[in-house]
């Protein structure tokens, strides 16, 4: 007995205590005493009538109208009932010893008639007789049902009204933190350890290294003792960096799974709220389920929303929220207060605008950079998006891998749905390898236009255009070869060509200047074998001049001004004022100017030099609207470089045949 009369007692906290489910036991719901009020106030309304009412006999009431004590009659047809008022003269007749009270109640008299004819008659009768002067109205008779609806008919809609606002403000039943008075709660997501869909480090294709950072959160979870008999202490944090699309968000899935431990998920806007205080009073929650909950994985995601460096609101002088979640947050992840068991890993594809303070060892101990895939980890993230598809033996990783430089995982799991989709719209029973690179083009160029209409002057300058780019990027040693060009309208583009890029680390002065040599061939072959220059080289020049000016202000490779770098990777963008002088800017004019009039004269002479072959490969452009390696390979020879990519898929290759060579 005692021990029940301790569970009924309330915590120190002020809640109530946890059933054997885990749950809060609920007090006395309010509900109830609403409940209390309401319905004997309206069965008052409804029973009690200010006028009350005596009924009397068919015969009495006769009696009494020869009488004349009554002063006006309502006959309800329907019903077959009369109610009278008395004339107050004759209460005491009528009333007796109770007179005084039926006077000031106002009580009246009812009467079941045989039948509203039978009363007229006995009526117009006694008139002519006694001289009665009672007056007389007939009514067909209301529904009481209806009286009463109408009576308390708004009453009613209008307490239902406030229930359901009440609720709702509330959150009600399955409200989820989403009412007025849930709006301090955290909506964070809580993945619970027993769940179904789990996601493991074998769902994670490529980021070899990320993974490996993260092994060691999950092996202290799995683990402690491991690491603090050493005087190891578990990581406060980890941020997860890198552009979108490269499985930031996975790789957290991921973690939370090896570990097997309670994962809560949620994104930085989430804090964010238009109440005052809202995202303090969130984060504090948050950290509090964490705690009980603990060990565990708290996951933000775009953490950025509300991780931005302090001081640089647009309103200086307002209090902005945003700043005050953000100093709540570095409070709870490392302040006076222990969170033990409570790891945070947090993704953002902008962590130059992130406050010092979060990035701080301590808060976010270890920073994981988690970059675009190169040429292996690509080949593995298709070998894992390619599984579920039905594919022939056309379908190559290693050729689709290097088709796809610069391709993020989200972007190569569009590839392998789009060719699925490509060959289902053609009726195929199997994806194909030219479903797939259909696919890459779709992606890249955007939705082929065979429809537009084009004059053949204009299909003669785009193609003489895209056999420059395709000449020079095949002459030139630095340049990205051609795989495939065509003069199919794509997207907004007139044209199109496709290259493989080599995969590098750093790049030299030689390298920029040739792949800027090469964009400039469409404008100089125009400009050489056509006579005229057209706005389909707009694309080209501005991206050649991001470039020279990339060199001359950033990368210090101008002749003038070597050795020089204006950027500022704080991100603090030199404020208002440019870190360099006006005659220092008529300088690096200069030197753009320079060296893209230089790039541009040399693709001149190169393309004068192989005109001949130059004019071939742009007359079988527009024959066959689309060309590829093999076809510029065929004019031009054997390309007399070799690029490190194919470098690297050489010696792939070799080895696989080396295996299979073994194997046999």
């Amino acid at each position: 007995m005692e021990d029940n009369n301790k569970n009924t007692q309330r915590n120190n906290n002020g809640s109530y205590p946890k059933n054997s489910n885990g749950n809060k036991k609920s007090g006395f719901n309010l509900w109830w005493i609403y409940a209390l009020i309401f319905i004997p106030l309206i069965t008052l309304y409804v029973v009690n009538d200010s006028s009350s009412v005596k009924e009397i006999g068919w015969t009495e009431f006769q009696q009494m109208a020869r009488d004349d004590v009554f002063d006006e009659m309502v006959v309800f047809n329907k019903k077959n009932i009369l109610e009278s008022t008395v004339k107050k003269d004759k209460y005491q007749e009528v009333f007796k010893q109770d007179a005084d009270k039926a006077a000031e109640m106002g009580v009246k008299v009812m009467v079941k008639i045989p039948s509203a004819d039978k009363f007229s008659d006995f009526y117009d009768k006694k008139v002519q007789e006694n001289n009665i002067s009672a007056r007389v109205t007939y009514n067909d008779g209301d529904d009481a049902f209806w009286n009463i609806l109408v009576s308390i008919g708004p009453f009613v809609i209008i307490i239902l009204i406030w229930f359901i606002i009440m609720r709702r403000m509330s959150g009600g039943v399955s409200g989820g933190g989403m009412g007025v008075f849930n709006v301090g709660k955290s909506k964070a997501q809580l993945f619970d350890k027993d769940g179904t869909n789990k996601v493991t480090f074998r769902d994670v294709a490529g980021l070899s290294e990320a993974k490996q950072e993260v092994e060691e959160i999950v092996s202290f979870l799995k683990n402690p003792g491991r690491y603090t008999e050493l005087g190891g202490k578990i990581p406060k944090g980890a941020l997860l960096v890198g552009p979108p699309g490269t499985g930031k968000t996975l790789l957290a899935k991921a973690v939370a799974g090896e570990a097997n431990v309670p994962f809560f998920s949620l994104s930085g806007s989430d804090f964010v709220e238009m109440f005052v205080g809202v995202g303090a009073s969130r984060v504090r929650d948050l950290f509090r389920q964490a705690k009980e909950k603990s060990p565990c994985i708290v996951f933000i995601d775009e953490i950025d929303a509300v991780g931005r460096a302090r001081g640089k609101s647009a309103n200086m002088n307002a209090n902005d929220e945003r700043e005050n979640t953000l100093n709540q947050l570095l409070t709870e992840m490392d302040g006076f207060g222990s969170n033990s068991g409570v790891i945070i890993l947090a993704a953002t594809n902008r962590a130059d605008v992130l406050d010092k303070a979060l990035l701080r060892a301590g808060r976010f101990d270890r920073q994981i950079h988690v970059e675009l895939p190169d040429l292996n980890e690509r080949k593995e993230i298709f070998a894992v998006h390619i599984r579920p598809i039905k594919k022939d033996a056309s379908v190559d990783t290693d050729f689709l891998a290097r088709q796809t430089p610069g391709f993020s995982g989200a972007d190569i799991a569009n590839v392998c749905n789009e060719a699925a989709l490509i060959a289902a719209r053609n009726g195929k029973k199997f994806v194909q390898k030219e479903d797939f690179m259909s696919a890459v083009d779709r992606i890249v160029g955007g939705l082929e236009k065979r429809s537009k209409i084009m004059t053949e002057k204009e299909r003669r300058s785009i193609a003489y255009h895209e056999a420059g780019h395709a000449s020079l990027s095949w002459l030139l040693e630095y340049a990205n070869p051609l795989v495939k060009v065509t003069i199919v309208p794509r997207g907004k583009a007139l044209g199109a060509a496709w290259y493989l890029p080599e995969e590098r680390q750093i790049t030299t002065r030689e390298q920029l200047l040739d792949e800027m040599c090469a964009t400039l061939g469409g404008r100089a072959a125009e400009e050489l074998f056509l006579g005229a220059v057209s706005t389909g080289a707009s694309n080209d020049l501005e991206r050649v001049t991001k470039q020279a000016y990339a060199m001359v202000v950033y990368f210090g490779m101008s002749e003038k001004m070597p050795n020089l770098n204006y950027y500022d990777s704080t991100g603090q963008d030199w404020g208002f004022t440019k870190p360099y002088s006006e005659e220092t800017a008529k300088i690096i004019d200069h030197e753009v100017q320079h060296i893209v009039n230089e790039q541009y004269e040399r693709a001149k002479r190169m393309l004068s030099e192989y005109a001949e072959k130059h004019n071939r490969l742009a007359e079988l452009l527009l024959k066959s609207e689309v060309i590829y390696t093999e076809d510029v390979e065929h004019i031009f020879g054997k390309r007399p470089w070799v690029s490190r990519t194919e470098e690297i898929m050489e010696l792939k290759n070799g080895e696989n045949r080396k295996q299979d060579n073994v194997n046999v």
